[in-house]
């Protein structure tokens, strides 16, 4: 038996492992500027499916297929982006008689679309944010809902997911530009420029709601995360369990959720996500019916393999996974590492990974995509690896990931280690008195620099100091080149002539 692993990066990999523990064989494709990348080496075998850019190869079906057809693949896993929500590509799959890992083409489709799975809702009784369950005709419908609903509103594309084709509208006269923008960035994005209007619920927090579900009518929900530290919609850090979700809300939001598998004949693992408004109240978000990014943490805190479920679930087994026994145990926090800048506006960070040093010890999981030397390219999300930790309690996790943030070290690039080791020591996180805008207001109001100065001037030198030596060693060992990376790359020089802007990332 052999498993095409239709992505790259660091699901790949985690893939590759849930694989080898099930006995199963693995197929690697990649773009020719993965060819050396750990999934392609890591992999029983490796297909390679055309030129860099993602059109011309992950997301190019045909060579896909292809390579699953030489290779003798019985079965096709998506992991998350990319193909992973194409029903088109699912429906594929299963008309060349292999095995797709994740739910049923047609369920993706209706779940897939924001107005379908709205409906839906609405038909298993969960509670939705007052809003519209058709896409806008016009400019004109949308300020007629205005009129009578209020502002602020959020404009939503209809095949969106992501963050993409979303826009919050706080005065009337921006709603002509909102809506025009998340028209253009879903027709972009997902082909299809469709939108719709729902009333935005102010500092809310984004919770959603793990769940697995066999083909045999067995279905549970595994817990919940809170998602809220957001930066433009997209998801940066994410928890398990919710610091503000006790027995009873995390009850409640469990059986609405199933509500929503049952209703939509579901099976595969999934997430169904809500938001939970200041008051208490949740409403039905959305519906990932996929695996998700942030998938370790459930499973560092119900002691389970989600990835390895998944595939057993498409193979037709029943669900190994009892409602009575899923009972949360500790806390963990997981950070998204891009190779992104923080320092400038969070611009792409390409280039050659120098020196790679991951944190290690109790508590601590790092699933990466990534080594020393490889080379991060433009072509693809910025995502390079997830660290997560976990503790008896939340208090202790965050002692970890402190201690974990401070081990993680990487040179040659920028990465967003910078946001964490700032966000981790500050007392609104200490406390998760945050929402999903929460991040956005900070970073406008005072920056990422500005932040980090107001943390302890004397840990900043001192990890200015270390970082130097470190990168001193390196450039002993690897030679005076590492130090011709422009900003980034030699972000230590500046650091210590200043003394006041550049710390470890």
């Amino acid at each position: 038996m052999k498993l095409l692993i239709a992505n790259r990066g660091e699901i790949a990999v985690r893939i590759i492992r849930a694989c080898r523990d099930l006995g199963i064989g693995t197929v690697a494709v990649y773009s020719e500027a993965d060819r050396l990348s750990p999934h392609v080496l890591m992999a029983d075998e490796a297909m390679p499916i055309g030129p860099a850019p993602a059109r011309e190869s992950y997301l190019r079906t045909e060579g896909i297929l292809e390579a699953a057809k030489i290779s003798g693949a019985t079965l096709v896993h998506p992991g998350y982006g990319f193909l992973a929500e194409n029903a088109e590509f699912a429906e594929e799959v299963e008309a060349q008689g292999l095995i797709w890992v994740g739910p049923p083409p047609e369920v993706i489709r209706v779940m897939g679309s924001k107005t379908e799975s709205r409906k839906l809702a609405v038909q298993a009784g969960a509670p939705l944010i007052p809003g519209m369950l058709e896409p806008l005709a016009d400019l004109a419908e949308l300020e007629a809902f205005v009129e009578e609903h209020g502002l602020p509103v959020l404009i939503k594309a209809v095949a969106g997911g992501g963050g993409k084709g979303m826009r919050a509208v706080h005065e009337k006269e921006d709603l002509g530009p909102a809506f025009d923008r998340a028209r253009s960035e879903g027709a972009a994005y997902f082909g299809d420029e469709r939108v719709y209007v729902e009333r935005l619920v102010d500092r809310a927090r984004h919770i959603e709601v793990q769940v697995a579900a066999d083909q045999h009518g067995s279905a549970v929900y595994v817990g919940e995360r809170e998602c809220s530290i957001q930066r433009r919609h997209q998801k940066v850090v994410e928890e398990c369990p919710s610091p503000v979700v006790g027995p009873e809300l995390r009850r409640r939001l469990g059986e609405t959720a199933l509500a929503i598998v049952r209703a939509s004949n579901y099976s595969s693992v999934g997430t169904v996500e809500f938001l939970l408004a200041p008051d208490g109240q949740f409403y039905f978000l959305e519906m990932n019916t996929r695996l998700q990014v942030e998938h370790p943490v459930t499973e560092e805190v119900f002691g389970i393999d989600l990835v390895c479920e998944q595939i057993r679930i498409a193979l037709g087994e029943s669900l190994s996974l009892r409602q009575e026994d899923l009972v949360p145990r500790g806390h963990a926090i997981e950070c998204r590492i891009y190779a992104e800048d923080p320092l400038r506006g969070f611009a792409p960070s390409p280039g050659v990974i120098q020196h790679l040093q991951r944190p290690a010890g109790p508590g601590v999981r790092v699933d990466s995509g990534v080594v020393e030397g490889s080379v991060v390219p433009l072509d693809y999300d910025p995502m390079l690896a997830k660290l997560v930790v976990w503790g008896p309690d939340r208090q202790t996790a965050l002692q970890r990931l402190k201690r974990a943030l401070g081990e993680y070290q990487v040179l040659g690039i920028c990465t967003t280690l910078t946001l964490f080791r700032a966000l981790v020591d500050m007392e609104v996180f200490q406390k998760a008195d945050f929402h999903t805008t929460f991040l956005d207001q900070l970073l406008a109001d005072e920056g990422l620099e500005e932040l980090h100065r107001r943390q302890d001037p004397e840990a900043e030198e001192a990890s200015l100091i270390a970082a130097a030596c470190l990168a001193s060693l390196d450039a002993a060992r690897l030679g005076d080149d590492l130090f011709d990376h422009g900003e980034c790359g030699g972000w230590w020089n500046e650091g210590l002539r200043q003394q006041h802007g550049r710390f470890p990332r």
